[in-house]
Parts: structure tokens; C-alpha cells; sequence
């Protein structure tokens, strides 16, 4: 039996780690109860809710094999049969809802002998393994046979059955072990309800019903994304987790928090002594609903990796090997180069960057120190790079810079756009939760250049593509909002209610000029008219409608406007401040938004409060001590050219790889190269790194104690699983170079930093451990108007008071096609690997993408003469790399895609500098390219190939001498 901790179990009537056979009922504030009687216990629960979890509720326990809470009844395994007072036969529990007055008997001679009689027919074709089997003591079966008595077989073992059956090992993470299979369907169905992949099958009839991938064929060739969740519904040891296989039944468990994408779900980290065996998803997640991908599910091995690193590095030039150092030394060594940089080159000469993957805490002390200790604004963050239009924009026209709902909304939209987002691939359980809506009859509109697979899901409705040009989505925003305007399909009683009338009267005579329809766009966009005006019609004229955007949309030189464009026409339509519409940003990494929350930027103080506001400076200063400079420092870009230039001189650079994550690659080597101190606090020897003096090894989120917070706002518990390796949690080194450069700091506990940023970020002073504990999650703003947080954002009115349409005029990008750059090249994630890499590369998730690739279209390559798997070398205004060619009819043609995964691929190399107007955030979604065959690396990846073998050998030697 594995011992959970349950954050929520004593503040909640619903124990997580229990299963109650059937799905919840949902009850809300207007459900009808009914009463029943089961086995002599009275008992009351919503209308609708099945025989069984009614039993379960009351700690009524009744046997049950395809039934399991996450799924829908299904009644085949007739284990969970009762009798119901003036009904014929022996009613399925887990199929028969509650009647007002119904009587229940789960227990007696007549249920008890049929129960025996339909384990007795599991068994008699069931190896009698368990000793060895790697369920034992985890096994549903197991405890089934024992629950009903079951003590012989008297059909014996010799007639026809499955125990020869071949396992399938060709997954790297499971085994499928179709002897033990009992055919309870329970992972098809987890396939096609919560996953949505439909990528299992039951192949066969009657005796010769078996659980098929594909057809018929190994998991690893069919459409299985390994999620996990036939895995984890599984009753049998038929699917399981290898690493169960190898170390065996785990015995305790800690609910944490996911550090990869932006969805934040929530997992049981179960363990066996000190080892990690398996991550589950938990039920009670408020993000997730105990649903995962395969990074979150599987993809946990790095953090044991032998490449982490486990003690300090110092050297003085980069060209040096390294030498091993303790912490104390090492920081000391950090914080003399600071303080000399700084009397020598003045105050402004040194900065630091936060992480998008670290904790709130780490994050806010980052910032902290940055502002306190070296005594000026030069502190951003990548989540610039990626979402900072959506503070913009989102900030200019609904006065809050964050999204509008939570994920569970989507559940009551009627028609769903998204625009530059790949949920399937970046953001997977809440594309999973996106397929179940559009299974549902929900309406999809997909804005993208390339076909995303959310357009291929099965049983939903025909799907609207919109497959505009790289660098146009403005003009299509607009041509959108002019049908709205024209057709009359405006809210005209939102937008006199909530709507600032000069400001509506000023966009609306802007956007119904003709120049703005889809007839004249489409000479900008590509998209034809007809296809505008359909969408447009779609969206206006549902009940809800909702938009999901991502870096598709923010990664452009026009990115804050584009947001501003989404935001109009969502206000247009009335489609703000309810579940089932609003804005939403898919944020990509972990805690892209708390980081952006909790003051990275060089121009705001936690919780968006601008330097110059004298006010909200003078709170910090009196809990800092300290004076703080009412000037913004410098963004990342900025120290990269002072940097070249001689001025900015040192870097602290915490849990981030902007050698390989920000664009225009060859620049920021550059950059790196001139600074006299880089002090770089990773997990790994990252590309950031390779330039570094200082490498201070960092804690997974394994390792910590904090919280994340996701791309709804939602405030989730970070809970440490094993201690540090390096012996520090992030957190407390960033503590000990502050007072190491004099500045003192002294928390016993991430806790007690996340008081002090309650008492300073107004949106988050009503949070605290002890409330995260009681809810299990918080989405802010949560104070005193909103104590338990607000789920859903403007319901009644806007922080800025009316709702402000923004003027969104297009401005064609400065990056060109021409005839020596033709092609359009953009930019995207995968579902196996996560942002660089560095965390993916180093599990068995490099089974599924290996290298960066680069799509084009078939038409495309034909011209060049180039076939699938050819070498090509991918030109740019700012550099050339080589890629392997796969064509794809996926893309549209004269654009071609890859992705940034493997740090080789350099695919940044090529990327331009330019950005956004508002935010300087980098438009990594429009190069101008030319492509080519070639036989040879490009003249930067020979390079790369040289320093990083040389940078790996100096930090190899510093490991293997002895103190």
C-alpha cells in the first residue's frame, strides 16, 4: 500500500487518493439531491450519481474491475453487481444512477457467489504470478479475488488461453504484457476520453478480444503519444511502468507540481526509499484532474542524470579548465568580481537574469538581489522573449497583463479560435481537455501557417484553417473585426456597458475601413476572403467564444499589437468576464507567468508596480531597507549590445540558456564572450554555461520547496521529493551572494519569502503556504475582495474600469522574402522535447525527435531538387545552419518550419534581431531564408562542435581530480 500525502484531504469531503468507480455527478449550487438507502446507510448525493460512487462516498465498498473514476461507467465486468429493492436481476452499480428512496444491498450469499463466479473466469485465464509479477501488492485483480473470496479455479489452466501472449517492450517507459490482459477496456477508453488519441483499440470478438495499438502493431508504430493514462487506468499489471518493472511497487508518495509547460499539472512524485520510481498524475490537480503527458509522466529521469551538476566552479577566463570549489569559496570568488566590476565600471555595469523554470520565490529573489545588492533595474527574464506583448497588450485594453480563465473553461465554449498555439504539442492535457469540447460539438478555428494536429481530431466537426502568412496576423485580426463591425455582429449592450465609448468609436470608424477587409487583406494574409468572413461568423454569433493564442502570436514585430487586435475582438463581441470565452496566453514554460509576476522585468517591481511610481517603490524600499533606483535598467537585448560595447560587464544568469534560447545566436556569443563575470546556476552544463567563471550547480524541482504559477493564474505548491544533490536549493544561493555582497538576506523557508511577497504584489496578498495547503491551489488576484482567488477575471468590471479598444494598425514586418532569401521560416515546439532541450535530451523522450528538423513543403523542395532526409544548409540575414529535410504537406508553400530542441541544430543561429515595437520581445516567427542541399556542417555548427567538446573536457577533468 503506497502512503500518500494529500495536501487537501482533511480540508475535503473527497479523499484523492481514493477511487470512487465513477465519475463525479458535478454537483453546483442549484443540484437536486437524492436519498437512498444503501446496506441499512442513509446517505444524500447529487442527482445522477451512479449506485456506486454513492456506496463509496459512505465508505461503502463494492468490488468493481472496469470501473475506475476518471472514466466513464462502462458495466462489462458485472463485478460491481447489487440488488435494488423491486427490480428484477443484478443491476451494474457503476451503470444504475440513484432513485429518491432507492434501498441497495451490495453484500450477500447471492452477490457474493456471483462475484466468485466472474473472478473465477478472470483467473482461469490470468497467470498465477503474482509473487514475481511486478504489480504485486499495486494489482486491482489482485485485491478483487481477495475481496471476493476467491479461493479455487475450477476450470483449471489447461484448455485455450492468452498466457503465451508476446509482451510489447518497444515503448521505452511501459511494458504491454497481453497475458495478464482481462479486456476491462479501461485503457481504450482513457485513451479516447481523456487522452483523445483514440490510439487503442479492442481487436477481435469474444474469446479473442484483445487490447490492439494501431493495427494491431508494437505502441512505439502506432499513434500512442505516451501519455501514461492507459498505464495508470490499467487494473492489472498488463500495462506498467518499467521503472516499477525494475525497482518495484513504490511505498510513498509527495504531490508536487510539473516544471515543464505552462498547464502546471499536478503529481504524486511516489517513491521507494529515496528513489524516484514513477511521477502520477494527481486527481486532485486542479490544472490537470490527474491526466499528464508524456514529458510530466515519464520524462523525470534527468534530474538523476550523471551529467547534473554536484559542486561549484570557478576559473578566471573561460579558455581555462575549471577547478572544484566549495560553496563558500565559490560564492566569495562571485561576489569579489562583482564588487570590483562595479568600483571600477560604476553601478550599472553588472545585471542579472531570472528563470521562467525556477520557482515564484527563486525568481522573486533574483530580482531582489538584483535591485537591493547590486543597486540597480537590470534584471529581465525570458518570459520576456516569449509572452511580454501579452503583458502589453492585455494590460492596455482589459487592465490586467494575464489571462482570463481557467482551463476548465474551455468546457463551455461553443466555438474555440486559436491562433499561433500547437496545445496538442505545447501545452498537451489541456489539448486533451480542448479535443474532449470539440468531440463535444465545440466549433475550432485554427490560425496558423501550418496544419497543427488539434485540426486532425477524430469524431470532431469539420475544422475552419486559417493558413495565414509568417507575419501577418494583424491584418487578419483586423479583417476578422471588420466582418464583426460590418455584418452587425457585434454586443452592442457589452460594449455600451463595459466598454469605453470614445475609445469603441475611435476603433470601429478604424476598423470598418475597407482597407481592413477580408476581400483586401488577403492580398497581405493569403487567406481567402470567403474563409475570413466564416470564421468571423463562427466566433461572433456563438454563445461563448473563446481565443487561445501563443508564441505564434506574441513572437512578432508586431506581437503587442496582435494582442491588442485579440482583445478587441473579443470585447466586440461580448465574449469577456464568463467560463466558456475570454483571452487566453498559453504560456510555454513552467512559470513563465510568475516570473513575469514577480518583478523580472527591468521596468516593474513585483506584481507589475512600475520603478518610477514613488509609492509603490517607497513600500519596497521600506521592507528592503534599502534605496531603490527609479530608473528601468537595462533588457536582455540592451546588456548584449553594452556588453559588445564595453559597459555592462557582469551577469548573473539563474536557470536560464540564453545561448541557445534567444535569437540571433552568434550576437549573444558574442556578448557572453565580453563580459569579465558570468555566473550561470543551472542543473547542467547548458551553452550558457560553456562561457561562464562561475558554474553554481542548481536543485530540480525535486529538490525544492516553492510555487509555480501557470498559464491561468493558478498558484500551485512546489514540494521537495529528495534532497538537493549539490546540497542547496536555488533559493538559498541566490540568499548567500547577497550577503556575500553585503546585503543581508536570511529566510529559513521558501514559505516565509512568499509572506514577504504577499505584504508587496497587492494580487497576491491573500496567498500563503498554510492557504495552499487548505485549497491545494489559488489563482490571483487573491486578497481581500477575492480571498479564495478569482477563476475567472472582469466578470463585472475591468482594472482599468472600462474596457479600451486599441488602435491596431498593420505594419508589415522589416524581414522580407526576396529572390535571394524566398522562403518564410518559422519556429515551434514538439511534444517529446521541452524548450532547449536540456532536461528532454536526457531521458528516453530523444526516442521520438532526436535532431531539429527542418518541414518544407513538397512543391518547395521539388524546385530544389531536394528528397526527404537530405542535408540542407538554411540561410539568413544573420546566419547559416544545416538541417536534415523532411517534406511536409503540413506546410504551406514558401514556408518551412523547425524546431529549437537540440543546440546543435543552431537553429537561433539564423534567426534575426529584430522584435517587437512595445516589448522588445524577438520575432522568432518570420526569417527570410534560402535553403539548399548541401554535404557538410555549416561553418557555426564546426565551431560549436569544437568549444563544446573543449568546454565539456575542462569541466570532465575538474570532476575527475581529487580535492
Amino acid at each position: 500500500m503506497i502512503e500518500h500525502f494529500d495536501p487537501r484531504r482533511q480540508a475535503n469531503s473527497v479523499d484523492f487518493s481514493k477511487d470512487y468507480g465513477t465519475p463525479s455527478a458535478n454537483p453546483n449550487a442549484d443540484a437536486t439531491f437524492v436519498s437512498l438507502d444503501i446496506d441499512g446507510v442513509a446517505i444524500s448525493v447529487p442527482e445522477g450519481t451512479s449506485v456506486l460512487r454513492a456506496a463509496a462516498l459512505a465508505n461503502i465498498s463494492i468490488p468493481k474491475l472496469c470501473a475506475t473514476d476518471s472514466l466513464e461507467a462502462f458495466g462489462s465486468c458485472r463485478l460491481c453487481a447489487v440488488e435494488v429493492e423491486g427490480r428484477r436481476g443484478l443491476p451494474a452499480s457503476c451503470t444504475t444512477p440513484v432513485v429518491q428512496g432507492m434501498k441497495v444491498t451490495t453484500q450477500n450469499e447471492r452477490l457474493a457467489k456471483l462475484r466468485r463466479g466472474v473472478m473465477e473466469l478472470y483467473i482461469s485465464d490470468h497467470p498465477l504470478d503474482c509473487l514475481t509479477c511486478p504489480a504485486n501488492g499495486d494489482c486491482e485483480l489482485q485485491d478483487m479475488a481477495g475481496s471476493v473470496g476467491l479461493r479455487e479455479v475450477r476450470y483449471g489452466f489447461a484448455g485455450e488461453n492468452h498466457l503465451d501472449a508476446v509482451k510489447d517492450e518497444s515503448n521505452p517507459y511501459f511494458t504491454f504484457d497481453p497475458s495478464k490482459c482481462i479486456v476491462c477496456s479501461r485503457c481504450v477508453r482513457a485513451c479516447e476520453e481523456v487522452q483523445g488519441t483514440f490510439a487503442l483499440t479492442i481487436d477481435g470478438r469474444g474469446f479473442e478480444s484483445k487490447v490492439a495499438a494501431g493495427q494491431d502493431g508494437a505502441f512505439m508504430d502506432s499513434d500512442c503519444v505516451s501519455c501514461g493514462a492507459c498505464v495508470q487506468a490499467c487494473p492489472t499489471a498488463t500495462l506498467m511502468e518499467n521503472s516499477v518493472i525494475d525497482h518495484g511497487v513504490p511505498d510513498r508518495s509527495v504531490v508536487t507540481t510539473c516544471a515543464y509547460c505552462g498547464v502546471g499539472c499536478s503529481f504524486e512524485a511516489q517513491m521507494k526509499g529515496d528513489k524516484l520510481v514513477r511521477m502520477v498524475p494527481y486527481k486532485g490537480g486542479d490544472a490537470n484532474h490527474g491526466h499528464s503527458c508524456v514529458k510530466g509522466r515519464f520524462a523525470f529521469g534527468y534530474a538523476s542524470h550523471p551529467d547534473r551538476l554536484t559542486t561549484p566552479m570557478i576559473r578566471d577566463s573561460i579558455d581555462l579548465p575549471w577547478v572544484e570549489a566549495s560553496w563558500e569559496e565559490a560564492i566569495g570568488f562571485a561576489a569579489k568580481r562583482l564588487k570590483a566590476i562595479q568600483a571600477e565600471h560604476g553601478r550599472e555595469s553588472i545585471g542579472g537574469i531570472t528563470s521562467s523554470r525556477c520557482t515564484n520565490e527563486e525568481t522573486y529573489l533574483v530580482q531582489k538581489l538584483i535591485r537591493a545588492a547590486f543597486g540597480n533595474n537590470n534584471t529581465d527574464t525570458c518570459a520576456r522573449v516569449c509572452h511580454s506583448p501579452t503583458g502589453y497588450g492585455l494590460k492596455t485594453t482589459l487592465g490586467e497583463s494575464a489571462g482570463t480563465q481557467t482551463f476548465d473553461s474551455v468546457m463551455k465554449s461553443d466555438a474555440i479560435i486559436v491562433i499561433g498555439a500547437n496545445p496538442t504539442d505545447a501545452h498537451p492535457v489541456f489539448g486533451s481537455m480542448m479535443r474532449k469540447r470539440l468531440r463535444q460539438g465545440a466549433k475550432l478555428i485554427v490560425a496558423d501557417p501550418r496544419r497543427i494536429d488539434l485540426l486532425k481530431t477524430p469524431h470532431m466537426n469539420e475544422a475552419q484553417h486559417l493558413p495565414l502568412r509568417p507575419g501577418t496576423n494583424v491584418a487578419l485580426i483586423n479583417a476578422l473585426g471588420h466582418v464583426v463591425v460590418t455584418e452587425g455582429l457585434e454586443d452592442t449592450d457589452f460594449v455600451a456597458k463595459r466598454c469605453d465609448t470614445e475609445a469603441y468609436q475611435c476603433w470601429r470608424a478604424f476598423i470598418i475601413e475597407p482597407r481592413h477587409s477580408p476581400e483586401a487583406s488577403k492580398a497581405i494574409t493569403g487567406v481567402p476572403a470567403e474563409a475570413v468572413r466564416q470564421a468571423a461568423r463562427t466566433y461572433a454569433t456563438a454563445s461563448n467564444g473563446a481565443i487561445y493564442y501563443g508564441l505564434g502570436v506574441t513572437e512578432h514585430s508586431q506581437g503587442s499589437t496582435m494582442v491588442m487586435g485579440i482583445a478587441n475582438l473579443a470585447l466586440a463581441t461580448g465574449n469577456i468576464g464568463r467560463e466558456g470565452v475570454g483571452v487566453n496566453p498559453l504560456r510555454g514554460q513552467n512559470n513563465v507567468q510568475g516570473s513575469c509576476d514577480m518583478g523580472s522585468f527591468p521596468h516593474e517591481l513585483p506584481g507589475y508596480q512600475h520603478v518610477a511610481d514613488p509609492i509603490a517603490r517607497g513600500h519596497f524600499e521600506n521592507v528592503w531597507g534599502v534605496k531603490l533606483d527609479d530608473e528601468p535598467g537595462l533588457r536582455i537585448p540592451n546588456m548584449f549590445d553594452a556588453a559588445i560595447e564595453g559597459t555592462f560587464k557582469a551577469l548573473y544568469v539563474q536557470g536560464e540558456d540564453i545561448a541557445q534560447s534567444d535569437p540571433n545566436t552568434q550576437h549573444v556569443e558574442a556578448a557572453l564572450r565580453s563580459l569579465d563575470c558570468l555566473i550561470v546556476q543551472d542543473i547542467f552544463l547548458n551553452e550558457t554555461a560553456k562561457f561562464a567563471h562561475v558554474l553554481l550547480p542548481g536543485s530540480s524541482f525535486l529538490e525544492k520547496d516553492g510555487t509555480f504559477t501557470n498559464a491561468e493564474r493558478r498558484i500551485n505548491r512546489v514540494r521537495k521529493v529528495m534532497p538537493p544533490v549539490a546540497g542547496k536549493q536555488d533559493w538559498e544561493v541566490t540568499q548567500d551572494l547577497a550577503i556575500a555582497l553585503g546585503y543581508p538576506m536570511h529566510y529559513a523557508h521558501p514559505s516565509e519569502i512568499m509572506d514577504e511577497i504577499a505584504s508587496l504584489a497587492p494580487s497576491f496578498s491573500g496567498v500563503s503556504y498554510e492557504k495552499l495547503e487548505q485549497h491545494g491551489s489559488l489563482q490571483w488576484p487573491c486578497n481581500d475582495d477575492n480571498p479564495r482567488g478569482m477563476p475567472t477575471m472582469h466578470e463585472f468590471s475591468f482594472p482599468i474600469g472600462l474596457g479600451r479598444f486599441a488602435i491596431t494598425e498593420y505594419v508589415a514586418t522589416e524581414e522580407r522574402t526576396n529572390r535571394r532569401f524566398p522562403l518564410l521560416l518559422t519556429t515551434g515546439r514538439i511534444l517529446s522535447q521541452y524548450n532547449v532541450g536540456a532536461q528532454t535530451r536526457r531521458t528516453a523522450n530523444q526516442r521520438w525527435h532526436d535532431e531539429d528538423i527542418l518541414e518544407l513543403h513538397p512543391s518547395d523542395a521539388e524546385l530544389r531538387g531536394v528528397r526527404d532526409g537530405d542535408w540542407l544548409g538554411i540561410s539568413s540575414r544573420s546566419g547559416q545552419t544545416v538541417l536534415r529535410a523532411r517534406l511536409s504537406e503540413r506546410m504551406q508553400p514558401g514556408v518551412v518550419y523547425t524546431t529549437f530542441h537540440h543546440p546543435g541544430s543552431g537553429a537561433n543561429v539564423i534567426t534575426t534581431d529584430n522584435s517587437d515595437w512595445a516589448t522588445n520581445c524577438p520575432e522568432y516567427k518570420v526569417t527570410a531564408v534560402q535553403v539548399e542541399k548541401v554535404s557538410q556542417p555549416s561553418a557555426w555548427q564546426q565551431r560549436f562542435t569544437t568549444f563544446d567538446k573543449a568546454q565539456k573536457s575542462h569541466l570532465a577533468k575538474a570532476q575527475q581530480e581529487v580535492p
